[in-house]
């Protein structure tokens, strides 16, 4: 008569604590789902600006090459002291 009501009390936590457990990774995954979204727009947005930084960077630099008249002496300046 004991045995199966101490079989019957672990049964109950057994039964009890895995619905616990369901119950709370469920609401840890429901609470962390909007905090991620949200994370993933401001590393969005980061990525956005930085990429526009460096177009916008690299844009600049192709500016000032063009304007820039090449030299006539295609013998790097760095290798015989030619300054340009």
């Amino acid at each position: 008569m004991v045995l199966i009501f101490l079989l019957g009390a672990l049964l109950g936590v057994l039964v009890g604590g895995m619905f616990c457990v369901r119950y709370l990774r469920h609401e840890v995954a429901a609470n962390i789902g909007p905090s991620m979204r949200r994370m993933k727009a401001q590393l969005d947005n980061l990525e956005t600006a930085v990429n526009l930084a460096l177009v916008t960077r690299y844009a600049e630099l192709g500016e000032r090459l063009t304007r820039e008249t090449p030299s006539k002496d295609p013998r790097p300046a760095h290798l015989y002291g030619n300054p340009r």
